[in-house]
C-alpha cells in the first residue's frame, strides 16, 4: 500500500492490513508522515510533526505484528490536539505565548495509546488556548484559520479544528480531540467526521491543558463509530494521576448484544430541532438523516430539554475556571501576544466573574443534571443535530449571526433540544456526533446522540448500525 491507498482508510481496516503483512508498520508510517507533510498544511492542520516518534514506535509495533502480540492498534498512525503533552515536540495550546512550551512526559491518553501500539506521528493544530476566552474569528490559532477539507474557504470548526481537518481530509485514520462545549462536536459535524465526547471523567485529563476543570473532556476522533469504540477502550479508566477520573472502562457490546440494543432503544427526538432551527443549506440532508435513523431504531418518542440559559451557563463555569486557569498569563506581559482581540477581552474579563454568578451556574446545573436524569428514565438517547448549520467562510465572524444552541431561542421558534451540546456538556454526558449527508452548499451535515453516563456502548452500537446501513461517513471531499 503507497499513501494514496492509506489514506481515507479506516483503523480497523490499517489494522486487519498489518495482521495481512499487506505493509509494515513502519511503511505505514511513512505514508502517514508523507500525507500529514504534504497534505495538512493545507488545511491550517499540522502543530508539529513527528517522524523519529512515529518510526520508532513503528518499530516496536512491528516487532509486536512477528511476535503476534498485536491489539486492535497496533501499528495504526494517529494525530494530537496539540493540547495534549507528548514527547518529541512542543506543546503550544495553539497560542503564540506557548510556542516553544515543552512539556517532558506524555499525557495519559498519549501514553496509554502508545501502551496500544498505536503511533503518534503529528500533534494537531487547535484554536488558541481552546478558545476559552470566546474568539470571534477562526483564524484565532498559532497555524492560522482552521481550513475545511470540503472547501479550504470554508472553517474545520473549533477548537479541535486540525483534528477535524486531518481525519476529514483521510489524512490520519483518528484523532484526539478535547471538548469543554462543542470543541469536538463542531469540527465533526463541519468536517463530516465521527466524534465522540465520553462521559466526564471517564478518560483521564492528565498533561492536557486545563480550559475548565469541570468542563473538559478528550475522546477520538475518526471515520467510524467502530475506529471510535477502537480507541475509546484504549484511552479510558481510572488514572490515579487524574482525581477526576472515576472507576469505570470501557467495553463495546458483543454483535448480538449490540444488535439487540439497537432495536429497542428508546429515541427522543423532537422534530422542531430541525423544522425550526436549520439552515436552508442544513435542512434536507438533516431530514432525510432522522428518516434514515427511524429505520434503524424506529422506537422514536418525543422529549425536550428543560428552558434553562444553557450558553450562559456554561459560558460562566467555563469563564471563573479558565480565568483563574490563565490569570497568570492574563496579567503578565505576554497576553497581547494571544491572536483575536475578542478572547484576550473575554480572558480579561473572566477575572471580574462575580462568585455569585458562578455558583448560580453550578446551582443551575444540579437542575439540569436532575431534569436529563428524568428524561432518560423514560428514553435512551436524545437525538438531535450536530449544527444545525453547514460550516462557515474563514472569513466570517463567529457571532454574526448567532448559531443554535447558545442563549434563550427567540419567542418565535420552539426551542426543542437545540441546546444540546452545551446543555450535555453542563451535565458530563456523553455524545457521539456522525454525519448524514451533505447539504445543498456540498458541505457536511451531521446528526448527534446523547445518552445518561457511561451510554456509550449504546451510542456507540447505535451509530455503527447506522453506518452500515447508510454510509454518509464513506463520502470523501475532492481534493
Amino acid at each position: 500500500m503507497n499513501a494514496s491507498e492509506v489514506r481515507f482508510s479506516t483503523a480497523a481496516d490499517l489494522g486487519a492490513a498489518l495482521r495481512k503483512r499487506r505493509l509494515s508498520a513502519v511503511e505505514l508510517a511513512r505514508c502517514a508522515l508523507e500525507l500529514l507533510e504534504t497534505l495538512a498544511p493545507r488545511y491550517n492542520a499540522l502543530a508539529a510533526l513527528m517522524p523519529e516518534r512515529a518510526l520508532d514506535e513503528a518499530k516496536r509495533a512491528d516487532a509486536a505484528l512477528r511476535r503476534k502480540e498485536a491489539k486492535p492498534l497496533t501499528g495504526i498512525p494517529y494525530g494530537a490536539k496539540d493540547l495534549l503533552a507528548a514527547r518529541g515536540a512542543p506543546t503550544t495550546w495553539g497560542a503564540p505565548p506557548y510556542r516553544d512550551q515543552i512539556i517532558g512526559e506524555d499525557a495519559t491518553v498519549v501514553a496509554r495509546l502508545r501502551r496500544a501500539g498505536a503511533v503518534l506521528s503529528a500533534k494537531l493544530a487547535m484554536v488558541e488556548l481552546a478558545g476559552g476566552g470566546g474568539y470571534r474569528y477562526p483564524s484565532a490559532s498559532l497555524q492560522g484559520p482552521g481550513r475545511n477539507p470540503w472547501d479550504r474557504e470554508r472553517w474545520s470548526g473549533g477548537s479541535s479544528s486540525g483534528s477535524g481537518s486531518a481525519v476529514g481530509a483521510g489524512i490520519v485514520p483518528f484523532a484526539i480531540g478535547s471538548e469543554t462545549s462543542g470543541s469536538i462536536g463542531t469540527p465533526s459535524a463541519y468536517c463530516g467526521v465521527t466524534g465522540l465526547r465520553p462521559t466526564y471523567g471517564l478518560v483521564s485529563r492528565k498533561g492536557a491543558m486545563a480550559l475548565s476543570w469541570t468542563l473538559d473532556k478528550l475522546g477520538p476522533m475518526a471515520r467510524t463509530a467502530d475506529d471510535c469504540a477502537l480507541v475509546l477502550e484504549a484511552i479510558a479508566g481510572p488514572d490515579a494521576a487524574d482525581p477526576t477520573t472515576g472507576g469505570k472502562r470501557f467495553k463495546p457490546l458483543t454483535a448480538r448484544s449490540a444488535s439487540a440494543a439497537v432495536r429497542n432503544a428508546r429515541i427522543a427526538f423532537a422534530d422542531e430541532d430541525i423544522a425550526d432551527h436549520a439552515s436552508g443549506e442544513a435542512r434536507h440532508a438533516l431530514e432525510k438523516g432522522v428518516a434514515e435513523f427511524r429505520k434503524i431504531a424506529p422506537r422514536f418518542t418525543r422529549a425536550t430539554l428543560p428552558l434553562m440559559p444553557f450558553g450562559p451557563m456554561v459560558q460562566s463555569v467555563y469563564g471563573a475556571e479558565g480565568g483563574e486557569i490563565f490569570a497568570e498569563l492574563i496579567e503578565g506581559p505576554r497576553f497581547e501576544e494571544l491572536v483575536d482581540a475578542r478572547q484576550k477581552a473575554g480572558l480579561r474579563a473572566s477575572l471580574d466573574i462575580k462568585a455569585r454568578d458562578y455558583l448560580h451556574a453550578l446551582r443551575l446545573r444540579t437542575r439540569l443534571q436532575d431534569a436529563l436524569a428524568g428524561i432518560f428514565d423514560d428514553v435512551d438517547v436524545i437525538l438531535s443535530f450536530g449544527r444545525a448549520i453547514t460550516a462557515t467562510p474563514i472569513t466570517k465572524p463567529l457571532d454574526s449571526p448567532p448559531t443554535a444552541g447558545g442563549a434563550l431561542p427567540q419567542p418565535t421558534k420552539r426551542p426543542g433540544n437545540t441546546g444540546l451540546i452545551p446543555a450535555g456538556n453542563l451535565a458530563g454526558v456523553p455524545a457521539i456526533f456522525f454525519p448524514c449527508g451533505l447539504g445543498t452548499d456540498g458541505m457536511p451535515v451531521g446528526l448527534q446522540l446523547v445518552g445518561p453516563p457511561h451510554s456509550e456502548p449504546l451510542l456507540l452500537a447505535l451509530v455503527a448500525a447506522y453506518q452500515r446501513e447508510y454510509r454518509h461517513h464513506l463520502t470523501r471531499p475532492k481534493d
